[in-house]
């Protein structure tokens, strides 16, 4: 009798059988629990309410000049261009500052509280606590690039009506095709923002403090815009995360559609995404607190 008690498997508990939906529903909790994602979020949606108001008051040949003037200026009277100038001109800085965030608060910001230490000597896999944390992070970004994408859309609607729907080459577009190329758009800059929570949830596995994560994202996306303008490293282009991403977005708005940026993009974003959670795998394997 004692021997086959013996024998018997024991019954797992506790985390080690809970599944992946309820512990990513219990991240979603624990992140928009928080005041500041909650924030971030809002502000990054009144972004393109707040573009199209102000265009709505000036004259085109009033903005800026530059890249993004000139996208600022075809957006005026025109609801498709809008959303994707929004997003274009968050893309360098706004929006990987809120990916940044996620990461360093998935991590660095639960270690600092100590709450990570939980996670970590409970029977629960490090991949799959890694995989929760990546989704946490990916939802964010998603959600701020959706909630952009929607307000924008939206407000070029009111502001210049279903027929105000052109190509930078001309075209009409209906309300169904340009909202299908925004939303493609819409993808390619949630992919963009995968790899840089990506990138931030490597460098969020390696300390505690959550504020040095998101100043190393930052420095890194300067450093990177940086070095695209010097042509003495232009082998190292290739290379840069946001090498198009001030180019790659506008290709939509041509008639027809170029998609060798975008796919070149999605391609490097991919690459970064793999590195960076390969790299924060390798470090939560080893790390005990």
């Amino acid at each position: 009798m004692t021997n086959a008690l013996a024998a018997a498997p024991v019954a797992r508990t506790g985390h080690d059988s809970v599944g992946l939906l309820r512990l990513y529903r219990a991240e979603l909790r624990w992140i928009f629990r928080r005041p500041r994602t909650l924030a971030v979020l809002g502000l990054l949606a009144l972004i393109p309410v707040i573009i199209g108001l102000a265009l709505t008051l000036v004259d085109a040949s009033e903005t800026s000049g530059g890249q993004d003037g000139a996208l600022l200026a075809s957006a005026v009277n025109n609801g498709f261009i809008l959303p994707v100038a929004a997003l274009t001109m968050t893309l360098g800085l706004l929006l990987p500052l809120a990916s940044a965030m996620a990461g360093a608060d998935a991590i660095a910001a639960a270690a600092a509280h100590g709450t990570l230490r939980g996670w970590l000597i409970a029977p629960v896999g490090r991949g799959r606590l890694l995989a929760i944390k990546a989704f946490g992070v990916a939802t964010v970004s998603t959600i701020a690039v959706l909630a952009m994408t929607f307000t924008g859309f939206v407000t070029g609607l009111i502001l210049s009506g279903a027929d105000s729907m052109f190509t930078l080459t001309g075209s009409t577009l209906s309300v169904w095709d340009a909202l299908g190329r925004i939303l493609l758009v819409a993808a390619w800059v949630i992919l963009q923002l995968w790899a840089v929570g990506a990138v931030a949830l490597a460098i969020s596995a390696f300390t505690e403090h959550p504020m040095l994560v998101v100043a190393s994202v930052l420095a890194g996306t300067i450093v990177f815009t940086i070095l695209g303008f010097l042509d003495a490293v232009s082998w190292l282009h290739p290379f840069l995360l946001n090498e198009n991403w001030a180019q790659a977005p506008a290709s939509v708005l041509m008639d027809p559609v170029d998609t060798a940026m975008l796919g070149e993009g999605a391609l490097r974003a991919a690459c970064y995404i793999a590195i960076g959670l390969s790299i924060a795998y390798a470090r939560l394997t080893t790390r005990d607190g």
